[in-house]
């Protein structure tokens, strides 16, 4: 393959609002270093970690969650600790973690052979040894550049080779989504026949998870608008229940006809302690986000007289991605796809994005 000197990119150039995202028609095409591959990328799903990284809203100063355009809610954000891991971020910066794409060079130590195979990018730059030290393992599109771009280079072992039908745009729903699902999920230890509520569950991550859910023999109940409950019961969900209930609590329950095994959530807020006060004795609660509000208030009795087992889900453990890419091959997760658009509208992307109407990813195409 021919490679130009400088590509399209999106470039962030510091927190803030959409303004901060720069659309660039003659950036420098990065080149592979040892180890490492270059990728033609054809499409990059958007993730929560975009918007949050963008506004620093990991930062511990900030209360609130995100406004529908990403464009306040972050006054309070402390720069230095505007990354998931608590640190800084270096700018500029492309972002974008779920890229798919074709190799079209490798750098020293990598076989030519590879030039030209269709990969999945797997976002989880991980240490060796303890993978879970958030100083030693990066994520792509965030501590280093990712894939809001024609090219990106990354290291060899996370260019994934999949053999599919599926569109680039299909294939960049995976990554960020399922990975972080599947952490969730296993982090619970979920059982055949247990009872699952999903919090978020129109979104990527909970899309995702009610498909892994299934694919382990668990009673799902998802958690979501009105207007989205046909598709998540095609997806899988045995039952759906609306978000906005006057007590949540007891829909859940009435759902499940009793309380539940497990809870998992990506929205925090308001939809805490409703899963908290359905869990069972010994029941298990993972999350992976907060996009309603990082502070709730907790009720430490539920935790301590109801043996409850409580876990957070962000670092993926080696190799949940290569499991992963041998179910898409084998046609057992359906990806979900509501929306893309070009490169050069990544900030009508987010926008869009933020407002949460949609079911499943939205892309972006090169």
């Amino acid at each position: 393959m021919t490679v130009p000197e400088t590509m399209r990119a999106v470039v962030l150039t510091g927190h803030g609002g959409l303004d901060k995202l720069e659309y660039h028609e003659d950036w420098p095409t990065p080149t592979p270093g040892p180890g490492e591959v270059l990728v033609q990328i054809g499409a990059c799903g958007l993730n929560n970690t975009d918007i949050n990284t963008r506004t620093a809203w990991y930062s511990k100063s900030v209360t609130e969650g995100i406004n529908a355009g990403g464009e306040s809610g972050f006054d309070s954000a402390e720069a230095e600790t505007g990354s998931w891991g608590s640190s800084s971020i270096q700018f500029p910066r492309i972002q974008g973690a779920d890229a798919a794409g074709r190799i079209a060079a490798v750098g020293s130590g990598v076989d030519d052979g590879r030039i030209g195979e269709r990969v999945l990018l797997d976002p989880w730059l991980l240490a060796t040894g303890d993978y879970l030290d958030p100083s030693r393992s990066m994520y792509f599109g965030s501590e280093c550049d990712g894939g809001y771009a024609e090219y990106t280079r990354i290291r060899s072992e996370n260019a994934l080779r999949i053999e599919t039908p599926l569109s680039d745009a299909e294939l960049a729903t995976y990554p960020c989504a399922c990975t972080t699902a599947e952490n969730l999920v296993a982090r619970t230890g979920l059982r055949p026949g247990e009872t699952v509520a999903i919090a978020g569950a129109s979104g990527g991550v909970g899309s995702a998870a009610i498909q892994l859910c299934r694919l382990r023999g668990a009673r799902v109940i998802a958690i979501s608008a009105p207007a989205k409950h046909a598709l998540l019961a095609e997806l899988g969900a045995h039952q759906v229940i609306d978000r906005n209930s006057d007590n949540l609590e007891q829909a859940i329950a009435a759902a499940a006809g009793g309380k539940i095994d497990v809870a998992l959530d990506v929205v925090g807020g308001g939809m805490f302690m409703p899963l908290i006060n359905a869990l069972r004795q010994g029941g298990r609660y993972s999350t992976s986000g907060a996009i309603a509000g990082p502070l709730v208030e907790f009720d430490l009795r539920q935790l301590v007289y109801k043996d409850l087992q409580l876990s957070g889900a962000t670092i993926v453990p080696p190799g949940t991605m290569q499991r992963l890419v041998r179910l898409i091959e084998q046609g057992l997760l359906k990806p979900l796809l509501a929306r893309t658009f070009p490169l050069r509208e990544l900030g009508k992307a987010q926008e869009t994005f933020m407002q949460k109407q949609h079911v499943g990813n939205i892309v972006v195409e090169t």
